[in-house]
Formats: C-alpha cells, structure tokens, sequence
C-alpha cells in the first residue's frame, strides 16, 4: 500500500499491509542528526531563527521560509513516513531591537514590549523581560470574546491563506498523507482569569468556544479545494492529573463546541483530529464518543492514555502516538525498544492506529534511543 492509502485505511478502519508510522515533531538537534546537516525545523529554536531572518531583511526572511520547508520535507522522505509534518513553529513578528546574539526586544520599548532570548542548549525562545501589564481579569475577557466573535463572523478563508499546504500537498500528495489545520478550540491556561471565568462566567467561556467553532467550521471546505482530508485541532486541556476543569464543565461548554466542529468536517468528507496531553479519561466519554472526534493524537501514555485500551472503549476512534518523548529522551536503548514494540503490538491486534513518537523529540534525546525507535518501527511494523 501508499503510505497515503494505509493512512486513509486505519481513519476508515479498514486492515493495512503494515502499521503507518509518523513524528509529532523534531527538536533541530536530533533533525540535524538525521539530515547530516542543521536542520531548521524544531520548536522555540525555529522562533528565534525566524526573528533573526526578520531582523536580517526581506531576502533573509525568504530564505528562512525555504530552507525550512524543505528540511521539514526532507525529514519526512528520509525517515520514510506515512503521514507528512509539513511545517514547524512560527513566529512572525519583527524585532523593533536586537540587545545581542540570542536576545530580541518586540513591541514599543517606551510602551508595550517584551524582551525575548534563545536558550541553545534548551532550544527555547521565551520571555525574559517585559512591560509592566494588568493581570487579565474576567471581565477583560469579555472584551476577547466579543472580538472573537466578530472576527469569526466575517472569515471567510481561502486557499490561498494556506500555500504552505498546497506546497506540501503538490509535493507529498500522490504519495504520503498531509494533515491539515485550523479547527484547534480550547481555553488558554497561562493566566488564572480563564479558570476562574469557568467557574463565575460559563456563559462568556461558552461564548468563547463557540466563537473559535464559528471560525473553524470554515476551514474544511478549504482543506478539501486543496485536497487534504485530514485536519489536526484540538487543545491542551489536561495534566497527568487529569483535564484543568470539570468534566460537567467539559460537557456543557465544551464539547458544544466540538460537535459542531465534527460536523463541519464530516459535511465535507474530511477527519476532525483532536490533540491535548495528560489524562483525558475523564472526560473520555464526550471527547472521543459524543463530540464526533475522528482520531486523537499527542496520546500521553505515561497519563495512563492506554493504546489497548482506548481501542477497546472507543472502536470508532482512531489513534496517532503510543512512544512518549520522555521514554526516548530519559530511558534506556531496551526501554525504547519495549514501548515502541508495545505500541506496535497493540496496533496490529486492535487496528486503526498510526504509531510515532506523541509529542517532540526533544532536544537532549539519546542518538541511540531514536534510531533505536526508528529501526523498531520500520522492521517490526
């Protein structure tokens, strides 16, 4: 089979010549490994590259554009997957001052500003200064929501705001699946007033989810012109411990929202993929049952998100993941070998699964532990 058809078949639940095997994602260290050379793919360290092209100059800028294309491309031939990752992470904001090598200034430096540095051994861009600002309060919310709602109202998407998956579809389609985006719905978690607005406003959070459905509803339509039927949403929602708020809040505010997000997809012929890390049984009957979610990837295993298990309670769901990043970045060589073996064993006794790494493969991860993954996956799948 194409690595496209054996994608197609495990979200149709139909059986597959062998298990098809993807990466959420690389750290640039372990991708320039395997490339033989620096590769621009990666997490905060793509940021940081991209504020360093802007800073440079349009013709920089391009070249950033490009060289990080085809190295996220290239991953993709040279590891021999089914399904492409065509892109990395973004961060198109110019620089409006340049401190040192690592460091970047953003915004007005005699108003609203951050200062953001590069980490290269942690491969993190992240703020390391900024202007004095008010906390978020519930009642700011509310102003976010009603400019959500608005924005929503008048998208009206196009092909053309998406070249970066009609370059990879060009490139992969007659071969290898291409995911698309843009339904992602779900609360930020960085500042309180979100949590607390759950609990004191549940109409405003309601309003909230349902204004990011209003715009994702959208985005099949689109994916289909290009020819992609495969959409990855979703938001993180959960630690270890389980979801960041109640599961009778999940059921009524949030998983409106989700259905209305499957339906769309459905409408169009297309797959709605949901991911978010940690614990999720506890809301498990809405999110993979009721909401109309086609397959769930970043699958937490370590979080007790069980591959066996989750086929069993949920035939109709199909599943991306099985090998946690902290098992490849902290465990033995066998440690490696074990889960990807488990993985493996649990997708072709159970079918509908694609198996890869959950989440990034971070940037200290052992040479030996990947390849270790890589030669399990290819020879036993």
């Amino acid at each position: 089979m194409l690595p496209k058809k054996r994608i197609a078949a495990v979200l149709e639940h139909r059986p597959v010549d062998k298990t098809p095997i993807y990466q959420a994602g690389f750290s640039s260290r372990v991708a320039s490994a395997v490339l033989g050379r620096e590769a621009y793919v990666g997490g905060g360290i793509q940021q940081y590259r991209e504020a360093r092209a802007l800073w440079s100059g349009p013709e920089a800028h391009r070249e950033y554009l490009e060289r990080s294309r085809q190295d996220a491309w290239d991953l993709v031939k040279t590891l021999d997957l089914d399904l492409v990752r065509p892109s990395y992470w973004r961060f198109n904001r110019k620089p409006a001052r340049r401190f040192d090598e690592n460091t970047f200034l953003f915004g007005d430096e005699n108003g609203v500003w951050q200062a953001m540095r590069f980490v290269p051994e942690l491969e993190l861009f992240q703020v390391a200064a900024q202007s004095e600002q008010a906390a978020l309060t519930v009642e700011g919310i509310e102003q976010i929501v009603e400019d959500l709602e608005a924005g929503a109202a008048v998208y009206s998407p196009k092909p053309e705001d998406f070249l970066y998956l009609t370059a990879a579809q060009e490139e992969f389609g007659a071969e290898r699946a291409v995911p698309g985006a843009g339904i992602g719905v779900g609360l930020p978690y960085g500042e309180p007033a979100w949590l607390e607005a759950v609990a004191l406003r549940p109409d405003l959070i309601g309003r909230y989810l349902m204004a990011q459905a209003d715009h994702a509803v959208k985005i099949p339509a689109v994916m289909r012109q290009i020819g992609i039927p495969y959409i990855m949403g979703g938001g993180d929602f959960a630690s270890r411990k389980g979801p960041f708020y109640s599961p009778r809040a999940f059921h009524e505010l949030m998983l409106p929202a989700l259905k209305k997000v499957s339906e769309a997809c459905h409408a169009e012929g297309c797959y709605h993929m949901f991911a978010s890390d940690g614990n999720l049984w506890p809301v498990a009957a809405d999110l993979f049952g009721a909401s109309g979610v086609d397959c769930y990837y970043e699958i937490d295993r370590r979080a007790g998100m069980d591959l066996s298990r989750l086929r069993d309670t949920y035939p109709g769901l199909t599943l991306m993941g099985g090998i946690s990043s902290e098992t490849l970045h902290m465990g033995t060589k066998e440690d490696v070998i074990r889960e990807t073996r488990s993985a493996l064993t649990a997708a072709k006794a159970k079918g509908s699964a694609i198996i890869g790494c959950s989440n990034q493969v971070v940037p200290h991860t052992p040479l030996d532990n990947f390849w270790a993954m890589m030669e399990t996956l290819h020879n036993e799948r």
